[in-house]
C-alpha cells in the first residue's frame, strides 16, 4: 500500500494539505488575537459607559463590570483628558504593552506567538481606538492567560478541522488517482505480463484504450514495439528453421563433395586430353563447393567459444600464415613483406588471431591471382600505450562497390565468383571477441587495406566512426 503510486500519493497530499494549513494557522492565529483583544477593549468602553451613566455606581457593580470584562483597569481618554474609568487591585506589575491602533501584520503575528510560547502568567496593558468614536485612546490592563488559553483552543480547533480537510482531500485524490492513473497503468502492465507469456501470439499485442494522452501514448508505443517484435519472433524462428535446413543440407552436400574429390583426383591422371583439360576445372568446382559448405557450417555455430586470452608472440604467427600462402600461390609472381617486430607480444587468442590473418592474406593473394599480375601482400604491426594495430596491405584490384558497401554483412559481402562473403564476417566477429575491432582503411585501384585495432586494457576499443 505504502509503496504503490497511489499510497504515496495519499501520504504526499497529506503532508501538504498540512503544510498549507500550517501556512495559514499562523495569520489565523495572530488575527484571532487580535480580534480578542480589541473584543476586550469594547467591553471595556461598555463598561465605562455605565459608569458615565451613573457616577455614584457602588464598589460591588464596578467589580463586576470588570470582572465581566476580564480585565482590571480602564483607562477612557476624551478631550485630551486622561480618566482611569474602572480600577481594581493588579496582582502584579505589568510586564508588556501591546499597541492595537493598525498595527502591522508581522507585529501582530511575532506577539501572537510571543503569547503562545510564554508560559509564565503576565498582566499585559493594550492599548486602542475606542469604538464609535467614543474617545481618543482607550487602554485596559488584563491578564494574559485567559487569552493564551483561547488562542490555543482556537489553533486546537483549527488543526483538527486540518487533519479533517486532508483526509478527506486526500481520499478523494486517492480515489481519483487509481481510477485515473493506477488502473490504466496497471492495465498496460498485466498486457505486459500476458505478452510476455505468449509474445508469439498476436493476440496479446495491446489495445490502445486509455483516455490519459499520456497513457496513450505510451500504450501506442507499445503497442509499435510489440507488433514489431511478434514480427521479429517469427521471422527469428522461420531463419532459425531455414539455418537448421541449411546446415544439414550443407554438411550432407560436403561429405557427397568430399567422395567426388577423390574420384577428380584419379580422372587428373587420365591420358584423355579432354580430360586432362576438363578435370582442373571440375576440382575446382567441386573445392570451392566443398569451401561453401564447410564456411556455411562454420557461420552457422553461433557456439563460437569466447578467446582464450594469452601472450602470444605475432611475428610467429604473421610468419606461419605467409609461408603457408606462399606454397598456395604456386608460380604466380607475388611476393610477401612482414615488418612485425621479433619481441612483440600481445594478449591475445593465438588459433583466432591466426585464422584473422590468414582471412585477410588469403583473401589478398586470391584477388592478386585473379588478375593474373604481380603483387605484394605486406602485414606489419606497430603498438601504443592503448592498443595493438596489425595492418595487412595487397597492391590487388581493390574491393568492388558492392562489396564495399556490404563488406561485414553474410552472403553479401563476398568479392570473388562463388564466395559466401563469410570470411570477413568471422574475422570481425573474432576480432569483436578480443574487445577490438576490424576495419577497411582504403582499398582503390592500387590495393587494399586492412587494420585490426585489439586493445590492451580490459575495456574494449569505442566502435568505428559510420
Amino acid at each position: 500500500m505504502i509503496n504503490s503510486l497511489s499510497g504515496r500519493f495519499l501520504i504526499l497530499t497529506v503532508i501538504f494539505v498540512m503544510l498549507a494549513e500550517i501556512f495559514i494557522f499562523v495569520p489565523s492565529v495572530a488575527r484571532f488575537r487580535e480580534d480578542y483583544l480589541l473584543a476586550r477593549l469594547e467591553r471595556a468602553q461598555i463598561a465605562s459607559l455605565a459608569l458615565e451613566a451613573d457616577d455614584m455606581i457602588s464598589p460591588a457593580l464596578e467589580a463586576e463590570l470588570l470582572k465581566n470584562a476580564e480585565i482590571y483597569n480602564v483607562v477612557l481618554r476624551r478631550d485630551e483628558i486622561r480618566q482611569l474609568a474602572l480600577s481594581s487591585p493588579i496582582p502584579s506589575p505589568i510586564t508588556a504593552t501591546y499597541d492595537m491602533r493598525d498595527p502591522s501584520g508581522m507585529t501582530l503575528i511575532a506577539n501572537a506567538m510571543r503569547t503562545l510560547i510564554d508560559t509564565e502568567e503576565r498582566i499585559i496593558r493594550v492599548i486602542g481606538n475606542p469604538v464609535r468614536d467614543g474617545g481618543l485612546l482607550i487602554e485596559v490592563t488584563m491578564d494574559e492567560m485567559p487569552l493564551r488559553a483561547a488562542m490555543l483552543a482556537y489553533g486546537r480547533n483549527i488543526l483538527i478541522l486540518s487533519a479533517f480537510i486532508s483526509i478527506v482531500t486526500a481520499s478523494l485524490l486517492f480515489l481519483a488517482v487509481r481510477i485515473l492513473l493506477v488502473r490504466p497503468i496497471q492495465g498496460v502492465v498485466d498486457h505486459m505480463k500476458s505478452y510476455a507469456l505468449a509474445p508469439e501470439d498476436a493476440r496479446q499485442i495491446i489495445t490502445p484504450t486509455a483516455g490519459v494522452k499520456e497513457l496513450r501514448d505510451a500504450e501506442n508505443a507499445l503497442q509499435s514495439m510489440q507488433t514489431q517484435l511478434t514480427g521479429a519472433l517469427k521471422q527469428k524462428e522461420r531463419l532459425a528453421q531455414l539455418g537448421g535446413a541449411v546446415a544439414k543440407v550443407s554438411h550432407d552436400l560436403r561429405n557427397i563433395l568430399t567422395s567426388a574429390q577423390l574420384f577428380t583426383d584419379r580422372i587428373e591422371g587420365s591420358d584423355d586430353p579432354l580430360v586432362k583439360r576438363m578435370a582442373p576445372k571440375l576440382v575446382n568446382s567441386i573445392t570451392r563447393a566443398v569451401n561453401l559448405c564447410e564456411t556455411t557450417l562454420a557461420f552457422g555455430r553461433v557456439d563460437e567459444p569466447a578467446p582464450a586470452l594469452t601472450r602470444v608472440n605475432l611475428a610467429q604467427i604473421v610468419a606461419d600464415v605467409i609461408d603457408s600462402e606462399r606454397l598456395a600461390s604456386g608460380d604466380h609472381p607475388l611476393s610477401f613483406a612482414e615488418d612485425v617486430p621479433a619481441s612483440l607480444v600481445l594478449r591475445a587468442d593465438g588459433e583466432q588471431l591466426f585464422r584473422v590473418i590468414f582471412n585477410l592474406v588469403r583473401n589478398a593473394r586470391q584477388a592478386i591471382v585473379a588478375t593474373g599480375r604481380p603483387g605484394e601482400i605486406a602485414v606489419t604491426a606497430t603498438e601504443d600505450d592503448h592498443a595493438w594495430q596489425i595492418t595487412v596491405t595487397d597492391t590487388g584490384p581493390g574491393l568492388p562497390k558492392k562489396a564495399q558497401e556490404h563488406l561485414f554483412q553474410p552472403f553479401q559481402g563476398g568479392v570473388r565468383k562463388g564466395g559466401t562473403g563469410l570470411g570477413l564476417v568471422i574475422a570481425a566477429d573474432l576480432i569483436r571477441g578480443h574487445g577490438g575491432r576490424l576495419e577497411l582503411q582504403r582499398t582503390d585501384e592500387t590495393g587494399t587495406t586492412f587494420v585490426i585495432q585489439l586493445p590492451k586494457a580490459d575495456l574494449a576499443l569505442m566502435p568505428a566512426a559510420q
